[in-house]
């Protein structure tokens, strides 16, 4: 309201600048005029003499000032955000980024099993060559039953196979572990835990900025704002590896894991700085 009377204020002092100020009225035209008078037409009186004493300056400088002095309040004024400017929005990036947190550690914990479940099979295989000649027999069990059984018992072949019966139960043991990571699905639950966890980390670390320049007015540089940019980095850069891992590339898992391990860190440091933060919204905003 302030700035609409100041402009509608502006406007009349303005024109009442350019109103003449002589108090003769001016004789109008007549209808029909000689020559002499054609030459010398003159409606507006430009040629008048007295023009430069029409012109008042005083109402004009009253408007610009006037104009001068709601300029700092108008262009302080900014939109309106409605709830994004309250306590509502500004706990949103928070509850949301803890969250994300939380899904990021159990994203870490399915990535690192499903990593168990593909080097298992490299271990098994290792140590199934360290176990001796089963002779065609199904099993290390049947094997030894084999030789101390018959009519000629190799008592030397038996107890060479139940020195490796501790080898063929942590077979057994792997085996059954991978076959239970295998059932749990890892694969594709570390895969859609972190395309999500790079959605909504990517889309509320940008969140968070605009919320504190819709309620502030301005950014406030410092390790909380610099580790969330990080963070971002980090995350695309194990989003990127993935192409190259999904082709059996180990560099590219290596700097996966480096980077997800890295981006942890820097997300618990985040917490950290959050925390004072959070303090300060809570106590400058108001519900809703």
């Amino acid at each position: 309201m302030k700035l609409t009377a100041c402009i509608l204020a502006s406007i009349v002092c303005t024109s009442a600048a350019f109103a003449p100020i002589s108090s003769k009225a001016r004789a109008p035209a007549p209808l029909f005029m000689e020559n002499e008078e054609i030459a010398s037409f003159d409606p507006l009186n430009l040629a008048s003499e007295n023009d430069a004493a029409d012109f008042d300056m005083k109402p004009a400088m009253a408007s610009m000032i006037a104009l001068a002095a709601l300029a700092p309040e108008a262009n302080a004024a900014g939109p309106d955000w409605g709830i994004f400017e309250g306590r509502t929005g500004s706990l949103l990036h928070p509850v949301i980024m803890g969250g994300t947190f939380l899904l990021s550690c159990s994203a870490a914990v399915k990535g690192f099993q499903y990593r168990r479940q593909r080097t298992l099979g490299d271990e098994i295989s290792a140590l199934k060559k360290t176990l001796p000649d089963l002779g065609g027999a199904a099993s290390l069990s049947a094997a030894i039953a084999n030789a101390e059984g018959g009519e000629e018992p190799d008592t030397a072949l038996a107890a060479k196979l139940k020195a490796a019966l501790p080898i063929q139960a942590e077979v057994d043991t792997l085996v059954a572990e991978r076959k239970d990571l295998s059932s749990k699905g890892l694969r594709d639950s570390h895969f859609s835990q972190g395309a999500l966890l790079a959605f909504l980390g990517t889309a509320f670390a940008i969140e968070g900025p605009l919320n504190t320049y819709a309620r502030a007015g301005k950014l406030f540089p410092g390790p909380h704002l610099y580790a969330g940019a990080g963070l971002v980095v980090l995350w695309s850069l194990a989003a990127a590896c993935v192409p190259a891992m999904s082709k059996g590339n180990d560099t590219a898992r290596s700097i996966h894991i480096a980077a997800n391990v890295s981006g942890m860190g820097l997300f618990a440091w985040q917490i950290l700085t959050g925390w004072p933060i959070l303090q300060k919204v809570v106590q400058l905003t108001k519900w809703p």
